[in-house]
């Protein structure tokens, strides 16, 4: 098939210009397939479209059965063949033809034969194809001989076995663990190759064992592993070690630290760096211990091989992430870096420096980054944005420069990602930095005028709407703002008018003007837009007039919404026109979650709810329609919270119940939902009985029991409590199953008429304080907690003992509380020493509760945490402090 021409020019490479695969087609190929049958085997020729048969395979191409049929039986015709190069070729198109269990035999005496002849190189391919393709039971005959390879002087041999093992112990474990003193054996080989791949055979064997595994560690770190590979992993399987004994110390001496240590001293570089890395990732590894690593990755960096600066700016940019301090006898080495030839070791020095440089840097690393800026690609300019952005916020003095960097930037080409990114900077410069306010929002009214994305377009128009008019000249803002209704899409135009009402409603001198450019968008030709602008000149006022803007105002436009607006959807599409308005306080406020997998037998029904299953069960407003059709419960008021299902029975038991907690303001009721698992009985008259004498505040008004219980039919029985108005009153409660059992004939599905007495015990109930507050998001946590005003604030400190990780002890307090994470601070980034996380929520009496958590390692392993509560009423700011004192 003849080539096309390409022209050569500089933007071809010479491998770019022609591929000896260039529109091969699987038909063709398997034409040509047919010279593995020719009575003279032409093995050059054979080679080639075995060549190109593996090619079709790796590119994704598939082989019916009958074609790969026929190319598996035209292969094994080749083994007649002595061309060596051949045979290699017909050893991998077999592996990867992967034949069937039947066609296997075909090649196996074959294959068997190869594995002890006199060659080598037939008996270790031999080898891996047949262990890539045999099952156990063939596994079993050839055990023997693949024990002798494992062994066997020569290390091409020896190694074929050995990685044929690391395979097999995926499917074949039990065989190749017989296999471990030959693997022992093979640790001592002189051949590296050899060696390498017995330690990670051996390690993988004993994976399982923590005791064998440590064993194995304290053997071969006396010095036995001479291969630089074999040393690497043992590096690896010691940090393994290091980590889970869990020894870090402040008292005493880290196990193994010196062997890591001694490592750094070792010939081979790729060892001294595995050491290096190994050491600078230890959990609470000291300044002590790190100063040899840092010293050793100091060198590398003025590396003449471009690998080894990579690996060590990359690992020198990890440790300054939490160990600045450590890393700064590096700058000036890092320094010269940033004019490396290779773009990737340049940004990541230029990073790493933002880290750990001090003030008095910051304008000459400013001068460096823009001369190689235009060099790189987005991904990279992404790292230098948020690394200059730390570095403001570490050095606020030096915003004047770091902002002048990010608008000049700002304004040149790029991709989204990295447009938001310094967007998103920028942003969060004028939050936590006030004197950058004016310079950082007039930067982004100017990036607004040409920003080709409409999302960056609204969001900066948002933020400008919350902190113009807060800065000292609003006026100058307006005119940006009022470009945007003319120049942009619908959607960026609309948000512009919600801008502009913003700016009227917060800077009463500002109105007339506002509201005479409202007038002129009522004609815009989107209707949203023209909505936005005739409801916003009925919000301000009619006739535009300097007059103060009411406080509803201020709160409908600024307010957080504190609605899910799923649950604003929900409750929109379930609203029957009629003379009653829509009531938005009707839509429940509670966030909903995803629903819990039951903890139940395969093919049982979960015990769920009596109701429709043609909606989401376990949502607020199902419930409250269930319990108001319920005449005992219609005078509790309105429902404030239902909790997630808890189990009171352990999966495959006889009887499955869990029990939803529903509170309103002077009640809480338990709904049990319960589900019979034996066919051959009926349950009737089934009612819980429960003991409130650990929960002395509640007192039982009313219990509602199920009449009958057949199998695998979910059913529900009620228990209702009064308790304190308002109060979050906490309690144990002790459940007892009660009911008349009787006997079903199997034949013929009816229950006998007497029935005997029976009762089941079941889990004890908790109702927590956490019962009490609703998982309330907030769009801007910040804007609420500036809103909530500082005079029903409560700030306190407490020690939260010894934890695992700064992790588990924010999980903790966020399920204690039982309040909803905002803004993704949930989320403690790895090996963080300190953290904030904001909750928000609505205690009961629908009171809104705001929480800032502060969060900070006292030592190894104890936590100290700083509570700040802000609510609209003191005694639940006291409340929420109460709780956590109490937890």
């Amino acid at each position: 098939m003849a080539q096309p021409l390409v022209k050569k020019d500089d933007d071809h490479d010479d491998e770019a210009e022609y591929s000896p695969f260039l529109g091969i087609e699987k038909g063709a190929v398997l034409q040509e397939a047919r010279v593995f049958n020719d009575p003279q085997l032409d093995a050059r020729r054979c080679s080639q479209v075995i060549t190109k048969l593996l090619y079709l395979l790796n590119q994704g191409d598939t082989f019916t059965k009958v074609e790969a049929t026929e190319v598996f039986f035209a292969v094994t015709k080749l083994f007649q063949s002595r061309d060596l190069g051949l045979r290699r070729m017909v050893y991998l198109i077999i592996k990867e033809l992967s034949p069937s269990s039947d066609e296997v035999i075909i090649v196996t005496s074959s294959l068997m034969k190869d594995m002890n002849s006199k060659i080598d190189m037939y008996r270790a391919n031999a080898i891996r194809v047949l262990c890539r393709i045999t099952d156990g039971t063939l596994l079993t005959q050839i055990e023997r001989y693949l024990k002798q390879a494992i062994v066997d002087k020569n290390p091409v041999v020896a190694s074929a076995a050995l990685v044929s093992g690391i395979h097999l112990l995926q499917t074949n474990p039990e065989i190749v663990k017989r296999w471990s003193n030959e693997v022992q054996e093979a640790v001592q080989s002189r051949s590296p190759l050899v060696q390498f791949h017995a330690l990670a055979l051996l390690h993988q064997i004993r994976q399982n064992d923590r005791l064998a595994v440590s064993k194995l560690v304290t053997s071969l770190t006396r010095g036995t592993v001479r291969s630089p590979l074999a040393q690497c992993l043992l590096i690896r399987y010691t940090s393994q070690v290091i980590r889970e004994s869990g020894n870090n110390t402040q008292s005493g001496d880290r196990p193994f630290y010196d062997y890591l240590e001694g490592c750094l001293r070792h010939k081979s570089e790729m060892v001294i760096f595995e050491a290096a890395r190994a050491i600078t990732e230890l959990n609470g590894v000291t300044s002590r211990e790190l100063t040899p690593a840092i010293t050793v990755l100091q060198l590398f960096l003025s590396s003449s091989k471009p690998v080894l600066r990579f690996a060590a700016v990359r690992t020198l940019n990890k440790v300054a992430m939490k160990h600045p301090m450590a890393v700064t006898n590096c700058n000036i080495d890092m320094e010269s870096l940033i004019s490396d030839q290779n773009r990737s070791i340049a940004t990541l020095a230029i990073t790493t420096l933002l880290k750990t440089g001090n003030e008095s840097s910051v304008d000459r690393l400013m001068k460096q980054i823009t001369n190689f800026m235009s060099d790189i690609a987005d991904e990279f300019k992404i790292v230098v944005v948020e690394a200059i952005r730390s570095l403001c916020l570490k050095f606020p003095l030096k915003y004047r420069s770091l902002m002048n960097f990010l608008s000049n930037i700002l304004r040149e080409e790029g991709g989204f990602d990295y447009k938001k990114a310094i967007v998103d900077s920028i942003v969060i410069l004028i939050r936590d930095i006030p004197d950058a306010k004016e310079s950082g929002l007039l930067h982004l009214c100017e990036f607004i005028e040409d920003c080709e994305f409409t999302y960056l377009s609204t969001q900066i128009l948002h933020f400008l709407g919350v902190e113009g008019p807060k800065t000292s000249d609003p006026s100058k803002y307006i005119r940006y703002i009022y470009n945007r209704v003319h120049l942009e899409n619908a959607t960026v135009r609309a948000s512009a008018v919600s801008t502009l009402a913003k700016f009227g409603a917060a800077v009463d001198e500002l109105k007339p003007r506002i509201f005479v450019l409202l007038r002129r968008c009522v004609f815009d030709s989107d209707d949203e837009v023209r909505d936005r602008a005739t409801l916003y000149q009925n919000t301000l006022g009619g006739d535009g007039s300097v007059v103060e803007t009411d406080k509803d105002v201020k709160d409908f436009l600024f307010g957080s919404f504190d609605i899910p607006l799923v649950n604003l959807e929900t409750s929109l599409k379930n609203y029957v026109p009629s003379e009653e308005p829509f009531d938005i306080n009707s839509v429940p406020r509670e966030v909903k979650s995803a629903p819990l997998a039951e903890k139940k037998a395969p093919g049982k029904k979960p015990a769920g709810l009596g109701v429709s299953s043609s909606g989401p069960l376990s949502t607020v407003d199902s419930y409250e329609r269930m319990l108001l059709s319920i005449p005992e419960f219609a005078n509790f008021g309105k429902l404030f919270k239902s909790s997630a299902p808890v189990e009171l029975t352990e999966a495959e038991t006889e009887y499955a119940v869990n029990v939803v907690k529903h509170v309103f303001d002077k009640h809480i009721v338990f709904q049990y939902n319960c589900t019979n698992t034996i066919p051959e009985q009926l349950l009737e008259n089934v009612i819980v009985i429960v003991d409130a004498s650990e929960a002395e505040e509640f007192s039982e008004v009313f219990s509602k029991p199920l009449r009958s219980l057949p199998y695998d039919s979910p059913g529900q029985t009620f228990v209702a409590f009064e308790k304190p108005e308002g109060l979050a009153t906490v309690g144990k409660f002790t459940n007892i199953l009660r009911f008349i059992v009787k006997e079903v004939d199997p034949s013929t599905g009816e229950a006998e008429e007497d029935g005997v007495e029976d009762e089941y015990q079941l889990e004890d109930l908790e109702v927590v304080a956490a019962d009490y507050i609703l998982k309330v998001g907030v769009s801007n946590f910040r804007n609420a907690w500036e809103g909530m005003g500082p005079d029903c604030e409560r700030v306190d400190e407490y020690g939260l003992g010894p934890r695992e990780s700064l992790a588990e002890a924010v999980n903790a307090v966020i399920t204690l509380l039982g309040m909803q994470p905002c803004e993704g601070t949930e989320v403690v980034p790895p090996n963080s020493r300190s953290h904030t996380c904001l909750l928000s929520g609505v205690y009961i009496g629908n009171i809104k509760v705001l929480v800032r958590l502060s969060f900070g390692l006292d030592g190894p392993k104890d936590v100290a945490m700083k509570l700040a509560v802000r609510s609209e009423d003191e005694t639940v700011s006291d409340a929420i402090h109460e709780i956590v004192a109490s937890g």
